[in-house]
This record gives C-alpha cells, sequence and structure tokens, in this order.
C-alpha cells in the first residue's frame, strides 16, 4: 500500500455545517495513510460534531477557541501552523469563505489561516446550499482564494440537507483524500490536456461470446489518476473493467476496438499527450453472428480481420499530441518494443511482460526511447504510474 500522507502533518479545520458528519471518516482515511493531524474547530461547529469524536480519532487535543492556552502556551495554537504540512477546511462555509478571502481572523481557526506561513497550502472544501454557493458573492469570494493560490476541492452537485438539489455539496471523504494527495504531488502537466486508453476490448462473436484478453485495467487507471494528480486535464477511454473511474477524471466507456478508436478521435484533438495503455484487440471476427452460435459437432469457422491501429493512426496526425505507447510482450521485451516504437513512430514506449503484470497491483516497466532504454524497478502501479508522469513531462 503506497501512503503518500505518511509522517505529514495536516491542520483540519471545520466550520458550522452538517458536512462536518464526513469530515470524521475523512480525518480517519487520512491517518490511515499516515497522516498527523491536528484538528481546530469554529464554535459552530462543535453543533454538528463533538470534539470528543475526533480528538479520539486524530488522537491529538482538539483546538475550538483562541482564548485556551495549548500544550501550556497561549500561542501554541499559532505555533500549530508553524511545522504544518497544509492546512485544510472541510466543510468549509459560505461564512469561512468569506472570511478568508478579506482577511478576517475572528476566532481561532480564521486566525490560524490568516497567520499560516505562506510554504503552507490552505485547502478549502466548500460546502453550502446551491443558492449560496451560487451567490454572486460567494462567486466572488472563491476567485479572489484561487487568485491567491488556495485550493478550492469541489464543491459537487447533488442532493442538499436542505432537501434542494444543486452545486454546494462537499466531496466524499474518498474524493477529499484522492485531492489531499494530489495537493502534495508535483504539478508536471497542470494546464495539460491528456487523454489516456485503458483496460482490454471486447470484440463479439455472436451475442454471448466474444475474444478479449487478460488485462484488469489497473495500470492504465493509475496513470490516468497520476496524469490528474499532477495537475492534467485528464480524459479516459476504458474498455471494460471492474474499477471505478479515478477521482476528477472523465471517463469514455467503450467494448470494442472500433468503438475506442471512434471515441478517440472524436477527442484528440487539442490534446497535449495521448497514452495508449489499453490492450487493444488486434483483430475482430469479421463474420459474426446475429445470434447465438449452437453446438452443432464441429467448430465455428470464424473469419478474422485486423482491427485499427489506433496509437499509429494518432502518431501519424499532421500536429499529433506527445504519444506514448504500451506493449506487453510474453518474450523478447527489449527486442520487440524497440521495434515496436520505431515502427509506430512514437516518442515514447513502455514496455513489460504481460503474464506477469496483467492482473497485477505491482508490475516492472521499461522506458523506450530514441536514446534507449529506462528501467522503473518492480513496485505498486501508481508509484511507477506517477514516476511515469514525471518522465513524460521531462520531455515536454
Amino acid at each position: 500500500m503506497v501512503m503518500v500522507l505518511s509522517g505529514k502533518k495536516i491542520v483540519l479545520g471545520l466550520t458550522g455545517g452538517i458536512a462536518c458528519y464526513k469530515s470524521a471518516e475523512f480525518l480517519r482515511a487520512m491517518v490511515r495513510d499516515g497522516a498527523q493531524i491536528n484538528v481546530v474547530m469554529t464554535d459552530s461547529a462543535t453543533h454538528f460534531i463533538t470534539p470528543l469524536t475526533l480528538q479520539t480519532l486524530s488522537e491529538n487535543p482538539v483546538m475550538v477557541s483562541q482564548w485556551e492556552s495549548h500544550a501550556g502556551s497561549p500561542l501554541s495554537h499559532i505555533d500549530v501552523t508553524r511545522t504544518a504540512d497544509a492546512i485544510i477546511i472541510a466543510p468549509c462555509t459560505a461564512n469561512f469563505a468569506a472570511k478568508l478571502a478579506h482577511g478576517i481572523a475572528d476566532d481561532l481557526l480564521s486566525s490560524l489561516c490568516l497567520a499560516r506561513p505562506s510554504h503552507v497550502p490552505l485547502l478549502i472544501a466548500p460546502a453550502m446550499n446551491v443558492e449560496m454557493w451560487m451567490n454572486q458573492a460567494t462567486r466572488r469570494n472563491i476567485a479572489q482564494l484561487k487568485a491567491d493560490g488556495v485550493g478550492v476541492m469541489g464543491p459537487a452537485a447533488g442532493f442538499q440537507a436542505c432537501g434542494e438539489v444543486g452545486m454546494g455539496r462537499m466531496l466524499e471523504p474518498q474524493e477529499l483524500l484522492a485531492e489531499t494527495i494530489a495537493a502534495f504531488q508535483p504539478a508536471v502537466l497542470k494546464n495539460k490536456r491528456v487523454l489516456i486508453t485503458a483496460g482490454p476490448t471486447f470484440e463479439p462473436i455472436d451475442p454471448i461470446r466474444g475474444i478479449t484478453n487478460r488485462s484488469s485495467g489497473k495500470m492504465g487507471y493509475a496513470v490516468a489518476r497520476a496524469a490528474w494528480e499532477a495537475g492534467g486535464e485528464v480524459s479516459l477511454v476504458s474498455g471494460p473493467v471492474a474499477l471505478p473511474a479515478p477521482h476528477g477524471v472523465a471517463r469514455h466507456d467503450v467494448t470494442t476496438a472500433w468503438e475506442m478508436r471512434e471515441k478517440v478521435m472524436s477527442l484528440i484533438a487539442d490534446q497535449d499527450v495521448f497514452i495508449a495503455v489499453a490492450a487493444v484487440a488486434d483483430w475482430r471476427v469479421a463474420n459474426t453472428s446475429t445470434q447465438k452460435i449452437k453446438k452443432t459437432g464441429s467448430a465455428p469457422q470464424l473469419q478474422f480481420e485486423e482491427n485499427p491501429d489506433i496509437l499509429a493512426e494518432v502518431a501519424s496526425l499532421k500536429k499529433p499530441p506527445f504519444c506514448v505507447g504500451f506493449a506487453a510482450e510474453s518474450e523478447k521485451l527489449i527486442e520487440h518494443a524497440q521495434e515496436k516504437r520505431s515502427r509506430k513512430n512514437i516518442p515514447l514506449l513502455v514496455g513489460n511482460i504481460g503474464e506477469e503484470a496483467f492482473g497485477k497491483d505491482e508490475n516492472e516497466l521499461i522506458l523506450f526511447d530514441a536514446k534507449g532504454h529506462t528501467v522503473l524497478p518492480r513496485a505498486d502501479k501508481l508509484v511507477l504510474a506517477r514516476s511515469l508522469v514525471r518522465h513524460i513531462a521531462g520531455y515536454l
């Protein structure tokens, strides 16, 4: 398990909203990932969840009042930000966002935010009624916070406690965890558009049967997450897999190689990077049956035709994006991968031994470019994906 937050000291601030119940699970998720959490609550937040709950989960005293001394020092509540790696306000109400935008420090939490060192990132997770979120004053405040370098996580749209439906829901705990982890990753793909394919394709023989492969999609989904963490605007064209879409990534589901080709070509304009991780079937059945093929005592006579080479087609565009291919081989990886990179005319190809990678949580990659090859030693696929993304960013 990769614990990006291991050893990170995070100040978690709660303001007065019903979404405080999500903050307890968010805190637990960060602790499980190795973070050390100090909780600071506004007085309003204590009406929605008790300090004792959060003290139990964080194993640290919870700070509420600026008039109380902590750890024997009247300034220890300021000291906590001096050693913090980040301050996260979740939930952040419209009122507290306004305080942050205008530099108001009239309670402990707002004072901590205003007094935080400039190198300590501040992240907020807005949570409010849809009309509050859409109000011009709130929009101005959020725009000002973004301009000031504050990270804004969400909000999401959906059913709200007041009974209305719309934007303003705080992100779910696992989404907040993903946003927090991303905040600690270098934004090497910031403002870059990245298109990724992942998973297998399924080529029908009849309405029941088909030809596919052992790809689980784990590597492609890890690359999509890593690209989003690095600041990219990521679109993921996915074959049939049993994986949830990575947070922040726009997923487009397809089944066959031809469907994948059509979706990729519809999205490829203005992309900066194209990463073809999907294990696309090389052939499809030309004489598919409209009904289930019954047993007759002899094998059906299937006719095959080649599927489109999506990566080669993208690479041959007049103004192609930076193209990265994947090659899963069963033998002679270096020889076959170098030939494939040259034949497809792409700057970077990633190779692995398929039977050692399909369905596994770990992998070993070899990166091939015009200068030779670089080995990424066996590791968790997300760790490898982050290394690959940084490698790609070096070319850009």
